[in-house]
This record gives structure tokens, C-alpha cells and sequence, in this order.
């Protein structure tokens, strides 16, 4: 299958990407920085030159694709009102690039926000509707075009989608605790963060590809909950820091902007998604990944 990946050299793309072509797929990858395309070139993918901006482009990989798999995000948490505005627009014209064609499209969404205090499911439907809400609404947005002859399944991935050289939130936690000298977690630290390590949300990714119905939320979750002090401790053993309670009050003055989600409840379960594809995680655990070093100076996978 000719497969259009957009954030394609990006973290969890390049992990998809590669498992896209040990299934035998054609890939054709979206990059915007010469690095990105001889990234993809070395791996036989595809280039098209683009950003997340540039709407012709993605409309053109879209209509020449025989899938879509979109997982580009600005993660601009300085101007989020761009990032959503950006992502409800690339999602817009990928749906209406795919109308009537029954085609697959698949796209990066995720747990937070779905529920206040017990583990969301694949049963609970995204709260966020509307350009102004997060990510712009492209989840709800994506699904309505199923009734418009379009193959759309959610990808619902958790707030961490961990691994040595991710650059993600875990990475902005532990950076802040290197510079505050103290690996801090939010108040009690019983709040939980929903996990999956990066190479199994890679092969979730190619297995709802091949099996998710049209319509299917799909919960790219391998550990339903880990609590915060335990993320926390975990960084402290890694870094040679001492460990220590931050009072709600202080978070996004301790935190800055991942204070918003690091402060957070984000437990959430895939029962439904491993039965449904087979899907089983075989990857490290957060703890392991970090306790391994993971998240210290020039890891990588």
C-alpha cells in the first residue's frame, strides 16, 4: 500500500515509518528541513518537501496515497491557538482530499482531557469540538468524515510516548529538574500518567492501518497509569537529585508550561484496542526507560 505519513522524521513518524516498511508498505514522507529528507531518503522512503502550513502539499500526498497516516503537530505550547488552527487545517484537507474514496486515514489524537478521575476508554468520544478547542477539534473533525466515504481512525496516544532520545514530555520534565537541582512531582504525586513505549505505538500504528473499522478510536496505551512521584523518583535516581513534593500553588511557576500536564489525572486503559488488534505491548516501561538512562544527555535508540 502507498502510504502518505505526515511528521514523518518526527518521533513516534520515524518509529512508524520504519514499521511501515518492514510490512512492505510504499512510504512517502512529508519534510520540511533537508535533514528530515535525507533522513527519509537513507530509508528508501518517499520525500515530499512541506510543513504543516503548507496545505497544497499535504492535499497533493493525500490524493496520490493510498493511505494516510497524519502525526505532524507544531506542539507550539508558547501560541497553542496556532498549533490547534494549524492541525484542524491539515486535517481539513486531507478528509477532503480522501472524500468517497473509502481510503484509510489515520491520525495522531490523544487520551488527556477525556475524562476527570477514572481511566478514559475507547467508549468516551473527545470533548473537543470547534477550532478553538485542543488541537482544533481534529479528532471529532476527522470523524465526520466517515459518513462522507473516508476510512477515519483515531490514534489516541498518552501523554508520554517514551524511549532513549525522545524529546517529548518526559524529556521537559527531567530538564527542568536539572535545572532546579530537585526532581519535583505535583503535590501528593498520586496523579497518573497513561504510557506507551515508542516502538509499540510504531506497530499499533501499522496494525489499525490494516484492521481498525472506520470510526475507531484506538488507545495507543501499554501502562494505564504511573504515578507522578514515581516518574519523579525515577528522574531523581537518574540524575543524582533529591526528590521532593511541589505544592499545587507552585507548579507552573516550578514546571512552566508542563505544569499544566504534569499536574493532571491521565489514566486510561486499551482493552478494547489490544482485542481488537492483537495488539499486545512488548516494549520497556517509563521507569525502565529512564532508569536506564534514557532520558540522560546523547541517549538514543
Amino acid at each position: 500500500m502507498r502510504v502518505f505519513v505526515t511528521g514523518a522524521s518526527g518521533w513516534i513518524g520515524s518509529a512508524t515509518v520504519d514499521e511501515l516498511l518492514a510490512a512492505g508498505h510504499e512510504v512517502t514522507g512529508l519534510a520540511r528541513s533537508d535533514a528530515s529528507a535525507a533522513a527519509l531518503e537513507a530509508k528508501g522512503v518517499t520525500v515530499r518537501r512541506g510543513d504543516l502550513d503548507d496545505l497544497a502539499s499535504i492535499r497533493t500526498g493525500a490524493e496520490e496515497a493510498e493511505a494516510v497516516i497524519h502525526l505532524a503537530n507544531k506542539h507550539d505550547f508558547a501560541n497553542m491557538a496556532a498549533s490547534a488552527a494549524a492541525e484542524r487545517a491539515a486535517v481539513q484537507t486531507i478528509g477532503d482530499a480522501l472524500v468517497g474514496t473509502g481510503r484509510p486515514f489515520l491520525l495522531a489524537s490523544g487520551v488527556a482531557g477525556l475524562t476527570q478521575g477514572t481511566p478514559s476508554t475507547e467508549a468516551d468520544a473527545s470533548p473537543h469540538h470547534g477550532p478553538d478547542s485542543p488541537r482544533g477539534g481534529s479528532e471529532n473533525l476527522a470523524l465526520e468524515f466517515v459518513d462522507r466515504g473516508v476510512h477515519t481512525v483515531s490514534l489516541r496516544f498518552p501523554p508520554t510516548v517514551h524511549g532513549a532520545g525522545d524529546h517529548g514530555f518526559i524529556a521537559a520534565i527531567t530538564a527542568v529538574a536539572r535545572e532546579k537541582g530537585v526532581s519535583g512531582y505535583p503535590g501528593d504525586g498520586t496523579n497518573r500518567w497513561a504510557a506507551v513505549h515508542v516502538s509499540d505505538a510504531a506497530r499499533l500504528n501499522v496494525l489499525g492501518l490494516a484492521k481498525a473499522p472506520a470510526g475507531s478510536r484506538l488507545h495507543a496505551v501499554a501502562e494505564e497509569g504511573v504515578p507522578t512521584r514515581e516518574i519523579a523518583e525515577a528522574i531523581g535516581r537518574s540524575l543524582g537529585l533529591p526528590v521532593a513534593s511541589i505544592a499545587p500553588d507552585d507548579v507552573m511557576s516550578h514546571f512552566g508550561w508542563i505544569g499544566m500536564f504534569f499536574g493532571m489525572d491521565l489514566p486510561s486503559t486499551a482493552a478494547v484496542t489490544r482485542e481488537l488488534l492483537g495488539w499486545t505491548p512488548v516494549g520497556p516501561t517509563l521507569i525502565e526507560d529512564i532508569d536506564a538512562g534514557g532520558y540522560l544527555p546523547g541517549a538514543s535508540l
